[in-house]
């Protein structure tokens, strides 16, 4: 099986200075989006929604994830150059091809300079990885809130994690490729709770967003930090994967739920050394 998306970098010159907002440019970035996608009669990529989607959902994920963290509280000066990047789902080309023209029309004060990743998707697998992995760790970089049994967890057991990293990636199948996992979920939850957490160093953090449209306040918090785990983890290294360019949890097209795998081997005898497979 595989995972495809279209991994975009997105390079602009500024006409004019341009700030983004301390630990919001990806929000900021998203609300842009949103707005010119509305001028241009597009809404529906930007919210979709059916009256009957994959396990119910009226409102489906968004096709897509902004990173743009390395722009939060940056002032581009006149003349300078800024780039993000824009991860986007959906596998039809008419898709893309309106994605790149709101963004091309997105902003007075910067233009559109350059387009990296747009000719052809990103294919990432998600078979098992040959070589045994019994440890790795998951970096949490920005605010992410998980749900298990409808309720937000306050430490990232793998079980947890992997059971929403695979419902994202089935979902976002489903919705937008080639149909959804066809594994056995049960499973597959089952061998990811034998995982065993190690080390967990995480803190809550809180920020909140402004909706220009209905002048709502939504909250942005949720944990971020490190967490260690052990265990025969070969089958879920490459969801972890894809989740990195994916997100996990909610209110992942706001810029929460990005996670890095880092620190992913084989532990070895004392004496031996380790054997680093990403």
């Amino acid at each position: 099986m595989q995972f495809r998306l279209y991994a975009l970098r997105l390079t602009f010159l500024a006409r004019a200075a341009v700030s983004f907002p301390q630990a919001a440019a990806s929000n900021r970035l998203r609300g842009a989006f949103g707005a010119i996608l509305h001028r241009l009669g597009n809404a529906g990529i930007f919210e979709p929604s059916s009256e009957a989607g994959p396990s119910g959902l009226a409102d489906h994920p968004r096709p897509f994830v902004f990173r743009a963290s390395h722009l939060d509280g940056a002032t581009i000066s006149q003349g300078e150059k800024f780039h993000f990047d824009f991860h986007w789902f959906d596998l039809r080309r008419s898709s893309l091809d309106t994605v790149l023209r709101a963004f091309a029309e997105m902003n007075a004060d910067a233009e559109l300079v350059n387009v990296c990743g747009a000719d052809a998707p990103l294919e990432l697998c998600l078979d098992p990885i040959a070589d045994p992995v019994n440890h790795l760790t998951i970096r949490f970089e920005t605010p992410t809130e998980l749900k298990a049994d409808g309720d937000l967890v306050e430490r990232p057991e793998f079980g947890v994690v992997t059971a929403r990293v695979r419902d994202r990636i089935s979902t976002l199948r489903a919705l937008y490729d080639d149909g959804p996992l066809t594994i056995d979920f049960r499973e597959f939850g089952e061998r990811a709770a034998r995982i065993q957490m190690t080390r967990c160093d995480i803190h809550r953090v809180e920020t909140s967003r402004r909706s220009s449209r209905t002048g709502q306040t939504h909250s942005l918090g949720g944990f971020i930090g490190e967490a260690e785990y052990t265990g025969d983890l070969a089958e879920f290294v490459p969801y972890l994967r894809v989740a990195q360019w994916t997100g996990v949890g909610r209110q992942t097209a706001w810029g929460k739920g990005v996670l890095v795998v880092t620190n992913c081997r084989e532990l070895t005898p004392v004496g031996v050394g380790l054997k680093t497979l990403i």
